[in-house]
Formats: structure tokens, C-alpha cells, sequence
């Protein structure tokens, strides 16, 4: 992981979270067990779902999180009692933690992060698992959005000049990758992640020649067995194309190589790719991919494919590095319950606006899948003592519309949310980078075609077990009856 931009970072809290638990301290409910979700609110771009991501970073923060010297006398400086300075001097941390995996398909309200342990280290986790997460999904699920409007040709990230900072740029490549993309043009996440790495030429290479031809065949002399020309630098269809395809013919061609492709940045890019396709199929170059980039999108490529464009592969950059069209996930991390004495008790938050009335509990998150054609029914956000895994048949209910009622069968349930920490140790193997991106694949083939669709997504249902809705509603009953 890149804990060059980490390890910098130790105290990567918003201050309310250590004051709060500099009170806790003062209080004597230091060592209170306290339970808690990350879950989001409405997806970004009002799709049906976001992608997983952001918890390899979490863990690498995590393990390494203690306090230095340094930063003991600085939160000192900021008021904090000398007991607390002390309690961090000798911050050893001991939380379970439990995550859906990095690549999964996750719905709005149902937790994807589940922390237990001592009330201080858990509201410490705060600002971390947030950031980590709230980011890292939203890029993998903008990646996923367009690279799914692009019906199996190829995304390549292209984003880290347009990202906000370093972190965002490799993070948002490494999201991006999970999310389907198949390359990145950022040479640290390629090394990192072990990302595939993408390179072509830029407009400057072929203005430090004194011909666009010499350039090009300066350039296929030197990458031979990896030549994509950037055909648009003076006009692409008048000059850069008849010079390419010159190229092609007298320097490839006498050494046995076949060209990789041309890239247009500027112009109809559709118009442009049907008529460069027909050019360059007369040529002799029917295997030669038409590259296209110029601030695209899952809109755009849409559009461009739907009115016949002949792009092979696309090289997406700004609007996917920060997921420009919605740039925000609403991620919120919420108590669930507290232990006392061996008990756990229920916590609540009421509000007035109801889709912020969360969800009480330790809770456990099951996807239902049908036998018969693989496809995922529901998920069921069940108590901690619930097993549907032996389930042969459950009834579901909307949780708002509780009328509407649902009987399946023939399906097997399984669990969605895996231990990370036990005790404060890390317990779970990372799969690498590519096994993520093609269980994500996998994964999304599980969901109907009108769960993931862009406009008006069928609404999955995230149910509540009834007696995780028994109890929600006998506290809301309470909460507005006294």
C-alpha cells in the first residue's frame, strides 16, 4: 500500500472524535463496548448500487495507527487532558472489524463496515473508515457505470492529471481497476497494484519533429510491438491519418509487425471513428483499434455507440478520477448498540427527515440468491443471532410499506459481511488486485439487468428480519411516545 502519503497522516481524525473521547475518559466509559455501521444513503448519480472498495487502505491505516511523541504534545497544545495524552501514549488498538469485500455490489442502508470494541477506539475509526471508503467506492462504482455502457470494449484510466491529489490519483486508479477498467496510464498504481499499464504518445512528441510523419515513425521504430499514433494533433482525417497508415506501411510493415492502433482526443469523436474504420479497413489494416479520450463519461460513450461510433477502446480520465458528474458518496458511520454487563443494548438515532432513522443493533447482512438462475432476490439485514443460512423458505417485507409482502424459496442465503480485525489483529488475506476486479465482475452478473441500468433502477429490496423491524419500531414507538 502507499503508506508514503499514510504514515504521514497519524492523526487523521476530525478533532470532535477526540474530544469526544477525551469525555469518555473524564466520564469512566473509556472501556464501554460500542457497536457501530458504516452504511450509505442514496447512491451517487441515483443508481441502483455502489461498488465496494476502500478497505485494503483502511487496513493498511489501521495497523499502523499509534501516536507519536510529536503528535501527543500537539494535541496537548489543543486542550486534551493530560489522562487522555497518557491513554494515547499507550494506544494499543483491540476492535473487531467486519467488512463486505472490496469489489461487492452494495445497497443503500445496509452496513459495510461493522466495528465493535471499546467506545473510544471505535469513534476514533471515524474519519478513516469514511474517507476510505466513501471515496474508493464511488470511483469503482463510476468505473463500473462507464465501463458497462461500453458493452465489452475496453476503459483505460486516465485521470491522475485531473485527480485530487496523489492519494486520490492512485487510490482512484486502483478503484478503478476493481471497478472493470483494464489499464492505467498512472506508472506508481501500475507498480503498486500491479495494475496493467497503458502508454501511448501525447500531442508534444509529434510537435518535436519537424513532420508529423517523422514523428510517427520515429515512434514506430521505437515501440514497434506497441504503436498507437495520436492522429489529431493538425487535422486527423486530411493529415494524421494518410500519415499513419504511411508509417504503418514503411515501418512496420517491412519488419512483420502489425500496428496496436490510432488515437483521436478532439473533434465528433463517432463521426470521425466510422470514417477512420473504413480508411484504415482499405489499407490493410482492419486489426488496427481506434482509441478515443476527450473528457468521457458512461453518457457519452453511450451515445457515441448507440449512433454507430467504431471505438474500440476508450482512455476515460476526469470525469471518472472524480467521478465528476457526482462527485460525493454519502457514507455515514452510526452507533448501533453498546454492551453493559454482558448485555447489548440497542442504540437508535430518530430524526425528522426519516431516511435518517438508523437502524439499531449488531446486525448481520445476507444476500438471498435464487438457485435457479443465480440472480440475487434480496438482502436481509438480519440480528446477530439469526441463521438463514438453513433458510428453505422466508417471507420478505417492505420495511417502510409493510403490506407488501414476498414469499421465496429455493434459494440459498449467504453472508455478506467478513472479519477483518479480531482483537485488533488482522485476520483476512487480501485477494490480489485482479481477483477483486473479476469478482466484481462475477458479482454484478448476479444483479438484473434492471438493478444496474443508469435511468430509474428496478429498487432492490434491503430488508429487515422481523424481529430486527420488531425492535427498530418498538424504539422509534418509544422514542415519540414519551
Amino acid at each position: 500500500m502507499n503508506n508514503i502519503f499514510m504514515n504521514k497522516c497519524d492523526l487523521l481524525f476530525d478533532f470532535y472524535e477526540l474530544s469526544q473521547a477525551n469525555g469518555f475518559l473524564a466520564n469512566g466509559i473509556d472501556e464501554t463496548v460500542a457497536w457501530f455501521d458504516m452504511f450509505y444513503r442514496p447512491a451517487p448519480e441515483i443508481g441502483g448500487f455502489c461498488i465496494m472498495a476502500g478497505v485494503h487502505q483502511l487496513t493498511e491505516y489501521i495497523k499502523n495507527l499509534s501516536f507519536s511523541e510529536d503528535d501527543l504534545k500537539y494535541l496537548s497544545e489543543k486542550g486534551l487532558s493530560d489522562d487522555f495524552i497518557e491513554y494515547l501514549r499507550n494506544f494499543r488498538f483491540t476492535c473487531d472489524m467486519w467488512a463486505v469485500p472490496e469489489g461487492t455490489p452494495v445497497f443503500a442502508n445496509e452496513p459495510v463496515i461493522k466495528v465493535r470494541g471499546p467506545v473510544i477506539q471505535a469513534q476514533l475509526l471515524e474519519t478513516i473508515i469514511l474517507l476510505s471508503v466513501n471515496h474508493q467506492s464511488l470511483i469503482a462504482t463510476k468505473a463500473n457505470r462507464i465501463v458497462r455502457s461500453a458493452g465489452g470494449r475496453a476503459i483505460i484510466e486516465f485521470g491522475s492529471r485531473r485527480a485530487h491529489g496523489i492519494a486520490a490519483a492512485l487510490n482512484g486508479a486502483r478503484s478503478a481497476y476493481i471497478g472493470g477498467c483494464c489499464a492505467t496510464t498512472n506508472v506508481s498504481a501500475s507498480k503498486l497494484y500491479n495494475i496493467p499499464l497503458f502508454g501511448s504518445m501525447s500531442h508534444t512528441w509529434i510537435q518535436m519533429f519537424d513532420s508529423e510523419y517523422e514523428a510517427f515513425c520515429a515512434f514506430a521504430k521505437q515501440y514497434p510491438d506497441d504503436c498507437v499514433l495520436l492522429i489529431d494533433t493538425y487535422d486527423a482525417m486530411d493529415k494524421g491519418l494518410p500519415n499513419a497508415i504511411k508509417a504503418f506501411n514503411d515501418v512496420l510493415a517491412p519488419l512483420g509487425k502489425r500496428p496496436k492502433g490510432v488515437r483521436i482526443d478532439s473533434g465528433d469523436l463517432a463521426y470521425l471513428s466510422k470514417k477512420i474504420r473504413r480508411v484504415l479497413n482499405e489499407a490493410g489494416y482492419p486489426d488496427c483499434d481506434i482509441y478515443a479520450s476527450n473528457s468521457l463519461d458512461e453518457y457519452i460513450i453511450r451515445d457515441m455507440l448507440q449512433n454507430g461510433a467504431r471505438i474500440d477502446n476508450f482512455l476515460v480520465g476526469e470525469r471518472l478520477i472524480t467521478s465528476a458528474s457526482n462527485p460525493v458518496m454519502a457514507g455515514v458511520y452510526k452507533l448501533s448498540a453498546i454492551e453493559k454487563g454482558g448485555e447489548i443494548i440497542p442504540k437508535i438515532k430518530i430524526s425528522e427527515n426519516v431516511a435518517k432513522i438508523t437502524t439499531p443493533c449488531p446486525k448481520l447482512l445476507w444476500r438471498l440468491f435464487d438457485n435457479e438462475t443465480g440472480k440475487a432476490i434480496a438482502d436481509v439485514l438480519t440480528t446477530s443471532d439469526e441463521d438463514l443460512s438453513s433458510c428453505k423458505e422466508y417471507e420478505l417485507f417492505d420495511p417502510d410499506y409493510t403490506w407488501k409482502k414476498k414469499t421465496v424459496s429455493d434459494f440459498v442465503a449467504r453472508q455478506l459481511l467478513v472479519e477483518i480485525f479480531k482483537d485488533g489483529k488482522l485476520v483476512y488475506d487480501f485477494p490480489s488486485t485482479e481477483n477483486i476486479r473479476n469478482y466484481c465482475a462475477e458479482q454484478i452478473d448476479t444483479l438484473w439487468e434492471e438493478v444496474v441500468r443508469f435511468e430509474y433502477p428496478h429498487n432492490y429490496y434491503v430488508d429487515l428480519s422481523q424481529k430486527l423491524w420488531n425492535i427498530k419500531q418498538k424504539m422509534i414507538d418509544s422514542c415519540f411516545n414519551n
